[in-house]
């Protein structure tokens, strides 16, 4: 799978606000070349909300066990929720267990964010293609599904 593969299949979602933050946009320089997966059916960024996935291209301070500095490297990060990690990894996300973050083709607690339900795959691959397709589907209907009980709790 390629950058592009991901941002296409995920875009392709039904409402889907997909950010790639390029040279001369208003977002912060560190995450030019990156992409960030939001359930936004009205197109705006939501404020109050983290992305379900994003694809980074590069160390961020204080996330570097994933080596993304090495050539042609990224990293899927998907919000896939307690159950999904569990189901995965036959752990929960607050159980504390070593992840090698490096390794390619390969699903992983999120090397910072394990904790908090969200698994990785460094350089998806033919191992992991099917998984990260389910898993970002996962992580858009339980975005869509917070988003649709704000909505139906919000007063008119």
């Amino acid at each position: 799978m390629t950058i592009d593969d991901i941002i296409s299949f995920v875009s392709g979602l039904d409402g889907v606000l997909t950010l790639t933050p390029a040279p001369g946009d208003d977002w912060p320089e560190l995450s030019w070349g990156d992409a960030f997966f939001y359930y936004s059916p009205d197109g705006v960024v939501p404020t109050n909300v983290q992305p379900f996935a994003t694809v980074v291209t590069k160390n961020y301070p204080g996330d570097e066990a994933s080596r993304l500095d090495r050539p042609d490297t990224f990293r899927v990060n998907i919000h896939a929720g307690k159950e999904e990690f569990t189901r995965r990894l036959g752990r929960s996300p607050r159980e504390a267990g070593e992840t090698q973050a490096d390794v390619a083709d390969t699903v992983i607690a999120h090397p910072v964010y394990g904790t908090a339900g969200w698994l990785a795959v460094v350089n998806p691959g033919p191992k992991t293609e099917a998984a990260t397709r389910e898993l970002l589907h996962t992580a858009y209907r339980l975005a869509r599904a917070r988003f649709e009980r704000k909505a139906d709790s919000s007063p008119e």
